[in-house]
């Protein structure tokens, strides 16, 4: 039978299964054949298929896993390996704030990259947009910047509602995943969408023996966005709340090709004078430089890109 991986830890996942029962769910074997190695063998959004359990009904074990459309994933530094967070998306979105807790524009610079290298759609969501910094100058100008380079930039309050009727109007029949640093505010975007949703999760928590909800894992919720908000009757979502993350670490990406994914340097990287060979960095003749100086590269971004080369190649990592 096939089901639909709600959440899980360890070898112990919640399923939906296609006749309408969600089960506890082990990975027979105890390993998923894919073909790539993962920290966590499964993630919120993918589809399994499962042999249900001939004695207790409320259980299974996973027989298969369903290919993937597409993953999310970060590197794991005590794994060392990348860690799942959400598979089949149809947007990611990067959750991030103006204050409380302080804007970080790099770590969206680097959540842009991971979703390029998965292909998958972005959509930056400026939460908290009702406080006091949301006006603040370099902020604006920083959402400017993205916007300019064609990335989707929605500002809400999950507070007042501002910007909820897009939001809801871009992710309704979807599935999409909230990522984004702890205290940024995506389980409270949650509950302005569908205010039963964290409810919900948490009692089928308390029904498995989990305890009441925190998002310290991953959890799918299906959505049924409030009217006042949609607009419309029965407006659902899938939607993955993924746990608040202190650094995000990139994969699958050559610390050499870091500029293929920062879409105000591609262009140029054929015009510099020593080619392939330029480092960007300190070369005469260097057209990503000039760019830079002549402000057509906003310095942040470049100093960003600087980062992130750097980080991959040397495996010193930045939070």
């Amino acid at each position: 039978m096939r089901a639909l991986v709600l959440s899980g830890t360890n070898n112990l996942f919640t399923c939906e299964c296609d006749d309408g029962v969600i089960r506890q769910c082990s990975i027979k074997g105890k390993v998923i054949k894919t073909d790539k190695k993962f920290y966590n063998p499964l993630a919120p959004g993918d589809f399994v298929e499962i042999e249900i359990d001939p004695i207790n009904n409320d259980k299974g074990q996973v027989i298969n896993l369903i290919p993937r459309t597409n993953t999310f994933a970060r590197w794991n530094i005590k794994g060392n390996a990348p860690q799942l967070l959400a598979s089949n998306l149809d947007y990611l979105i990067l959750v991030t704030t103006p204050d409380e807790p302080p804007f970080r524009p790099r770590f969206i610079d680097r959540e842009l990259i991971q979703a390029d290298v998965a292909g998958i759609t972005p959509l930056i969501v400026c939460n908290k947009c009702d406080v006091e910094g949301a006006e603040d100058p370099d902020f604006l100008e920083r959402i400017s910047i993205w916007q300019n380079l064609g990335y989707k930039v929605l500002k809400v309050s999950a507070k007042t509602g501002e910007g909820l009727k897009e939001l809801s109007d871009i992710i309704e029949n979807k599935t999409t995943a909230l990522v984004g640093q702890s205290g940024i505010g995506k389980s409270s975007i949650v509950n302005a969408l569908d205010n039963t949703a964290v409810q919900r999760t948490g009692e089928l928590s308390e029904k498995y023996g989990r305890g009441q909800h925190t998002t310290t894992k991953g959890t799918l919720m299906h959505l049924n966005i409030d009217k006042k908000i949609s607009g419309k009757e029965n407006t659902a979502a899938n939607l993955i709340d993924t746990p608040g993350i202190r650094r995000f670490i990139l994969h699958e990406i050559d610390w050499q090709d870091t500029a293929l994914y920062f879409p105000e340097m591609k262009p140029l990287l054929g015009q510099c004078k020593f080619g392939a060979s330029c480092s960007h960095i300190h070369e005469p003749g260097c057209k990503i430089l000039e760019a830079v100086y002549a402000g057509v590269i906003f310095e942040d971004r470049y100093e960003s890109w600087k980062r992130i080369t750097n980080e991959i190649k040397t495996g010193d990592f930045d939070e």
